[in-house]
């Protein structure tokens, strides 16, 4: 009997390229992304509230049209799919820098959500088509490796631009990022043979259609988005946050780069440690960590009341406590991102009827869709009442905000609950955790009637 061949970290020179291509496209994005909202409020003009909306759209639109362009993609060939996006998304980064006006904004932001979600699937396709069954676990690990070294070095650039040359920086540094993106696909980006037949747009319709009438995988879904509601508030409150109670002198982008960072070095670890957990258990476990990254960040006043304003770590440096915690929870939320994510997949599969497994897996970021849209709505509410924008408040208020900020007096009243913010998001966590043990009953009841009724209609 033959030997089977050993694994290869050997793929064909089209991976490798598409690969380099999703660098760059997340280091534009996340460099971008991180700041969006201030952006949104301190340069184009739009109220918490507006922001919150303006963002909530681009990034449900995100993960929504994947599946659509995909089809697009699949019609007209992968590489000049990618050109098309690359080029949109360089003109919406380049635009949305150039001109800070609401109209051009909105027009800009549906760029780069359309060049995004291009991208998404062309990408993640060309992973597929490039490897076989044995080789596929490799080939994505690639691949995400490349998502998250393109999104911690995009979130450090994004620091120094902002404090050195403004916002607007920021985005030219995307656009000059997705350009040189848009190079390196249109010299070297090779379409792989395909064989397998592509889905027409009706096709993509009719799934969605069907995947949206599910109610156990729909329930299942939503579920899932009070995770990532509160991970999205690395992005849609945090930057406020930090710079509204702790001044100009803050770098949320840095502290962001806190989830990569522990993804990259627990993912492995502990997916090792929990492969023979049940996937709606390692799922549970993660419902039951995210809570608490919301929990530590509302802690900050408690923290403050001992240390003041000045934390000691070791001795070696000081934080202020808002930050220390910020940063506990944005750990936080990686541990527990660690746990949910390599199971979610395999327990959404099995919500699936059997034989569309495919299809259902092809919409699973609908969760992340419904997560975002909400949270980023609900994130423009909460600014708006607990932590509001300085620039809007009477000069009173601004002159005793900048006083506490510089002196470490006590808040203004319109900022000393701003911590409430927090207490919102550990609910909704709670809520999630909740909902998935009420989920796990009753779709247990369920299948154990159906099979009941099975086995009593074959007798």
């Amino acid at each position: 009997m033959l030997a089977e061949p050993k694994l290869s970290w050997r793929f064909p020179a089209t991976f490798w390229i598409a690969n380099v291509a999703e660098l760059f496209e997340r280091a534009a994005f996340y460099g971008m992304f991180i700041v969006l909202v201030v952006y949104l409020s301190d340069v184009v003009g739009f109220t918490d509230i507006e922001a919150g909306n303006v963002a909530a759209g681009f990034a449900a639109l995100l993960y929504l049209l994947p599946p659509f362009l995909g089809a697009l993609a699949d019609k007209i060939g992968f590489r000049a799919a990618l050109i098309v996006a690359f080029a949109s998304l360089s003109a919406g980064y380049f635009l949305l820098g150039a001109l800070p006006y609401k109209p051009t904004t909105v027009i800009s932001l549906a760029l780069v959500a359309f060049g995004g979600a291009i991208v998404k699937p062309v990408i993640s396709g060309t992973a597929a088509q490039c490897s076989d069954e044995r080789h596929r676990a490799r080939a994505f690990s690639v691949f995400y490796w490349a998502v998250n070294i393109g999104s911690f070095s995009g979130k450090t650039f994004a620091a120094p631009l902002r404090e050195h040359y403004g916002l607007a920086y920021i985005d030219y540094f995307s656009a000059a990022a997705a350009f040189a993106a848009l190079l390196w696909v249109t010299l070297f980006y090779r379409n792989v043979n395909r064989s397998a037949p592509t889905r027409t747009f009706d096709d993509i319709c009719r799934g969605f259609g069907r995947v949206l009438t599910n109610f156990r995988f729909m329930a299942l879904i939503l579920i899932v988005a009070g995770f990532w509601i509160i991970q999205g508030q690395i992005y849609a409150t945090m930057s406020k946050y930090v710079f509204r109670l702790l001044g100009p002198g803050a770098r949320p982008e840095w502290l962001a780069n806190v989830n990569p960072l522990v993804v990259v070095l627990c993912v492995v670890p502990i997916t090792h440690a929990i492969r023979k957990l049940k996937p709606e258990s390692a799922i549970g476990i993660g419902l039951f960590i995210i809570p608490f990254s919301a929990v530590a960040i509302a802690c900050s006043p408690l923290l403050e009341a001992v240390t003041g304003k000045s934390l000691s770590v070791f001795g070696w440096f000081t934080l202020h406590p808002v930050t220390a915690l910020v940063i506990v929870g944005i750990a936080i939320q990686g541990l527990a991102e660690c746990f949910l994510s390599p199971k979610f997949l395999e327990y959404a599969s099995r919500q699936a009827p059997p034989g569309e497994e495919g299809l259902y897996m092809g919409y699973q970021h609908l969760t992340t869709f419904f997560a975002w849209f909400a949270g980023f709505i609900l994130s423009g509410h909460l600014l708006d009442r607990f932590c509001p924008d300085p620039a809007k408040m009477p000069a009173e208020v601004r002159a005793s905000l900048q006083a506490a900020i510089e002196t470490g007096s006590a808040l203004p009243a319109e900022y000393a609950h701003a911590h409430y913010i927090w207490i919102v998001y550990a609910g909704i966590g709670v809520a999630a955790f909740l909902a998935l043990h009420v989920f796990r009953i009753v779709t247990g009841r369920v299948d154990r009637y159906h099979a009941a009724a099975t086995a009593d209609g074959a007798a």
